[in-house]
């Protein structure tokens, strides 16, 4: 797959890679539409799956797997994780020691009803965004912030929902010699005065939707010519 064009996908369709050992590289598959996921794991293989809708990616290994197999494909995993998203979770899991969420999205377990209630974080103008964002975590709203994009020549460094003020940073986490931009909200240390705050040196920028503010960003000039 080409490292200078973004994939053209189904925001709902899952996507799913097979590592090849000879290779030492990820293949997508193509699937039938009627196929399981639990048709395709096999103790052979190590498996990447892209699930768009929950903004995750799960590498599952097959127990026939070895080390070295599982270590290239976790090196592997967020040049893949990249073209669709660089907020999506990177989780690994082992063949019959399966999370919750992984056994939800290969359909071995049910979601749960609040679980339905909480997915789609995504802003798309529409009635069912305005309810969710009402109670946005830190995540969601990082996910949030991340299709909104910064401007060029921008930094963003507070965030604002609602009553609530956060600082926002981004910094490398080296993960097995690769190295991840993390994005991080965090609640200010610094006590703010009562009273009306001038905010200088920021510019200010707020998402709306339905005439209703979502959250205010306030952004600042990068030194980057």
């Amino acid at each position: 797959m080409p490292d200078d064009k973004l994939p053209e996908t189904d925001k709902k369709k899952l996507i799913v890679f097979q590592y090849n050992d000879e290779l030492n590289e990820f293949q997508e598959l193509e699937l039938a539409e009627d196929i399981q996921i639990t048709e395709l794991l096999d103790p052979d293989f190590v498996l990447l799956f892209v699930d768009p809708t929950r903004y995750r990616v799960w590498i599952w290994h097959g127990s026939n797997t070895t080390t070295r197999m599982k270590f290239i494909a976790a090196k592997l995993a967020p040049s893949i994780r990249d073209r669709y998203g660089i907020g999506f979770k990177i989780s690994a899991v082992d063949e019959g020691n399966e999370t919750l969420g992984f056994k939800i999205l290969a359909g071995i377990e049910k979601e749960p009803e609040y679980i339905e209630a909480q997915t789609g974080p995504t802003y798309e103008g529409t009635e069912q965004d305005m309810e969710l964002l009402e109670s946005l975590s830190r995540e969601k709203i990082l996910l949030l912030l991340e299709k909104t994009g910064v401007p060029e020549g921008y930094e963003r460094k507070i965030v604002i929902v609602k009553n609530k003020i956060y600082g926002y940073k981004e910094y490398d986490r080296n993960y097995l010699d690769s190295v991840i931009k993390e994005k991080k909200l965090f609640p200010l240390k610094e006590d703010i005065e009562d009273g009306p705050y001038l905010a200088e040196n920021y510019i200010p920028r707020m998402l709306f939707s339905y005439n209703n503010v979502v959250l205010l960003e306030l952004l600042q000039k990068t030194d980057k010519k």
